[in-house]
């Protein structure tokens, strides 16, 4: 089968939508399907080997640290060089406007993949009254594809009360193999505690962005001594959250990637994850992976991964001191090493071959069924 994926983001960024895709692109590859990524130019042109046709990207005034494709010709272009089988536009907001428009011209099959809570962001940047806007501006988008998918159950019915189409649940995933307890490294530990290695240290894995609700961690070093914060990544938010952090035992590493990444989950001892907006939080599952206990928000995706009290502690995001009651409770060695241990036991079960085949059995569903549906109006004619 020729796919091609046309992504809003990818290499060199990296988040969990990226993730996603690297593993599933690797895993139709190595099936021996041909794949093409449609991405905004940031220099990359291949991903172990699999093309990278670029676009002009351009800053976008709300996310200065990110650069976006917008309507090209170019989109119609790569497709109609690669003639594909199928195309997946990943997360349309942008780029993605263009790839439903040629790929509904060109009269291809097209899936559509819902992976940011676009429209909960609107509060988060004091523009609750778009919210509405951006349902409709998305449902319009995803409503044209023959297919949908979405990272949670939870997500999924949310979906379908907006009266999106077709929406399914496309599984989860994790590198079992790349995050273990075993990659603990001493030198990590000492550069994310800043030499505090008898403090507990928390770990935080994502964006810096005002959605993320980071700030809501510092409540907890400035009531327990005994705790140190390790924030990993980057995004618009890091200039004003290392100030907010300033007098606090917190270091900021920028990105981590590879080995890097999979140590700094591995030296730390708790994960912690105060965002409410996530689709599916992929994060949550590299910790537990690690062997870490979660601490996080309570919340569809969130419940749908962390079994709370067993693999990790969720907490109420609407009850003021309930995320630093539950981090406190974690000063327990035995409980806290307990429930990174179920964690651990229970992630061991998720890989990314399971979704991956599972996303090509939706390719070919939608494939044969786009095609049965064009014989019947043809003969209908």
């Amino acid at each position: 089968m020729r796919i091609a994926i046309i992504t809003e983001t990818f290499l060199p960024s990296t988040d969990g939508i990226v993730t996603r895709l690297c593993a599933s692109i690797r895993w139709l590859e190595n099936q021996g399907h041909d794949v093409i990524v449609i991405a905004p130019d940031l220099g990359v042109s291949d991903f172990e080997g699999i093309p990278i046709a670029g676009v002009p990207a351009y800053t976008f005034f709300l996310y200065k640290d990110k650069k976006y494709s917008f309507l090209s010709l170019k989109v119609k272009k790569h497709l109609k060089d690669f003639q594909p089988d199928i195309v997946h536009v990943v997360n349309p907001a942008f780029l993605g406007v263009t790839g439903i428009y040629y790929t509904k011209q060109l009269g291809l099959p097209l899936v559509a993949s819902y992976h940011t809570h676009v429209p909960k962001y609107a509060e988060y940047y004091r523009v609750p009254f778009l919210k509405p806007i951006l349902w409709w501006y998305f449902r319009s988008l995803h409503n044209r594809a023959d297919v949908n998918l979405c990272t949670s159950k939870s997500v999924l019915e949310e979906l379908k009360q907006k009266r999106f189409k077709d929406v399914h649940f496309w599984k989860r995933g994790v590198d079992t193999v790349q995050y273990q307890p075993d990659h603990f490294d001493v030198k990590m530990r000492d550069r994310l505690t800043r030499g505090n290695k008898d403090k507990k240290l928390l770990l935080y894995v994502g964006r810096l962005a005002p959605e993320k609700d980071i700030e809501k961690i510092r409540k907890v070093l400035e009531q327990s001594d005994d705790y140190c914060l390790a924030i990993v990544g980057d995004g618009p938010h890091r200039a004003y959250l290392e100030d907010y952090f300033k007098e606090t035992d917190t270091v900021f590493t920028g990105f981590l990637h590879g080995d890097e990444l999979a140590c700094a989950y591995a030296s730390s001892d708790i994960f912690v994850f105060p965002s409410t907006t996530e689709t599916l939080g992929l994060v949550l599952l590299e910790a537990m992976s690690s062997g870490l206990p979660v601490v996080a928000a309570q919340s569809g995706p969130t419940s749908e991964q962390v079994e709370h009290g067993r693999t990790g502690l969720l907490y109420n995001p609407d009850h003021e001191g309930d995320f630093v009651q539950c981090v406190l409770k974690l000063k327990d060695d035995h409980y806290r090493r307990l429930l990174g241990m179920e964690a651990h036991k229970t992630s061991q079960a998720i890989g990314w071959d399971a979704p991956s085949s599972q996303l090509l059995t939706f390719y070919k569903k939608t494939v044969k069924q786009y095609h049965r549906s064009s014989v019947l109006v043809r003969e209908s004619n």
